[in-house]
């Protein structure tokens, strides 16, 4: 098999590690990579937003499986373009990438489908009827650009004044440009967060191992959110009655609505919870994997990848295929100084070769290139050290042992990352 993944980040490398795994994968391109995929499939310099170049490279190349990471290329309709030169995708359609690429779609097929979720205060397009709601809701509150941010549309207001300065930046500023046009005010949930990952073909689906992420920039959830400062993997975090109860009231309705509405979903599916007092709620949907999520998950896989998603791909998917290797799995980001702000590139990062004194690590890369022989940093979030063990004390003692070692001017990492595993048990009570 020969096989395209699209993207360039910690949660491809991940992607390309498991697929090269596989027996019968005898060629991976990945556009555009990293320093760190470069080692393990060929890269390809087209941007991953750029659908009409990917095309014609899947025209000339024809991969027998393509594997789409970021939301970007599938919001822009990839995955129809290639289904219709007949190359088989792993990526949901436009339409349905829509769950993600509008969350007021989103929230309105939520609730069409009487789907649990935070309720509704009001859906604007004028900044001043927007700002003029503000004075009937409680707060904290939560304000939503509708479209696609980069992980900045979304603003926890704990008071007007934070709500109207995140209206007035968006709506008044353009600062999120078209993805702003819109705004979304809803009430805040409160519980444990948890990432809920599914792969369907529409019908069938598979839940993948369960993962709970680390947003803020700092140890101890403060600072600024960002696009994930780690993750981890342990099956303690699901209970198999808070299992079911998601699957019940949750994946299945989601489904179901889809197929109601016309949609037919292939592809990973993340669903973003709030386990709350009153059950499960949807925070979010999002038409891919998550990121540092992927790498957490991918550590724990103990099965083919490119033969599940090869029958995804080609409508022959079997969710029993999916085996997880017992334990827990850890994911530590290692971030450019000034993430999640203004950060400078190129930093010469030193110490990757520390692995070879560690077992069940693996370095995943997402914002590194290389300059000559020299990995470099090029982006916000810079490595994934990523481990697996028995048990999650383990998983933690072994990731940030190989942390310790890499350094680069500035570099930042939290150092809880997975310490939290008592408050995420807690969940399913």
């Amino acid at each position: 098999m020969k096989v395209f993944v699209i993207g360039g980040g910690g949660r491809e490398h991940a992607l390309v590690w498991k697929l090269r795994e596989s027996p019968s994968v005898e060629k991976i391109w990945c556009a555009p990579g990293n320093g760190g995929i470069a080692a393990e499939a060929e890269c390809v310099a087209i941007d991953a937003g750029n659908v009409p170049a990917l095309v014609e490279f899947a025209e000339k190349n024809r991969p027998d499986l393509t594997v789409v990471g970021p939301e970007l290329p599938l919001v822009n309709g990839i995955a129809d373009a290639f289904r219709s030169r007949n190359l088989s995708v792993v990526g949901p359609s436009q339409i349905a990438a829509q769950l993600e690429g509008s969350k007021i779609f989103s929230k309105e097929f939520l609730l069409r489908h009487k789907i649990p979720t935070a309720a509704l205060l009001g859906i604007f397009e004028n900044p001043d009827e927007a700002d003029s709601a503000l004075s009937n809701v409680n707060y904290p509150l939560v304000v939503k650009a509708d479209g696609l941010c980069a992980g900045k549309g979304v603003v926890l207001a704990e008071n007007e004044e934070e709500a109207s300065h995140f209206i007035d930046s968006a709506m008044r500023k353009n600062e999120l440009g078209p993805a702003g046009r819109r705004i979304m005010l809803e009430e805040t949930l409160k519980g444990d967060e948890l990432s809920f990952i599914i792969v369907t073909d529409g019908d069938k689906f598979a839940p993948l191992a369960p993962t709970r992420d680390h947003k803020r920039i700092f140890d101890g959830n403060r600072g600024p959110n960002t696009g994930g400062m780690g993750a981890f993997s342990i099956d303690e975090l699901l209970p198999d009655s808070l299992r079911e109860s998601i699957v019940r009231t949750v994946v299945e309705p989601t489904l179901h609505g889809l197929a109601a509405d016309g949609i037919r979903y292939q592809g990973f599916l993340y669903i973003g919870l709030m386990i709350t007092a009153d059950g499960p709620k949807v925070l979010e949907f999002n038409c891919r994997l998550g990121d540092p999520e992927t790498q957490a998950i991918m550590a724990r896989l103990d099965c083919d990848l490119a033969e599940i998603l090869h029958d995804l791909a080609t409508r022959r998917f079997d969710p029993s295929k999916f085996h997880w290797k017992p334990g827990a799995s850890l994911c530590v980001v290692i971030a450019s100084e000034g993430y999640p702000g203004k950060f400078t590139t190129p930093k010469a990062i030193s110490g990757l070769t520390a692995l070879s004194n560690y077992t069940g690590v693996k370095i995943l890369h997402a914002g590194t290139k290389l300059i000559g022989d020299v990995i470099a940093t090029s982006g916000g979030r810079v490595l994934g050290v990523t481990s697996w063990a028995a048990t999650l004390d383990a998983a933690v003692s072994s990731a940030y042992a190989v942390v310790n070692r890499i350094d680069f001017d500035g570099m930042q990492f939290r150092r809880d990352i997975g310490t939290q595993a008592g408050l995420a048990q807690s969940a399913g009570n």
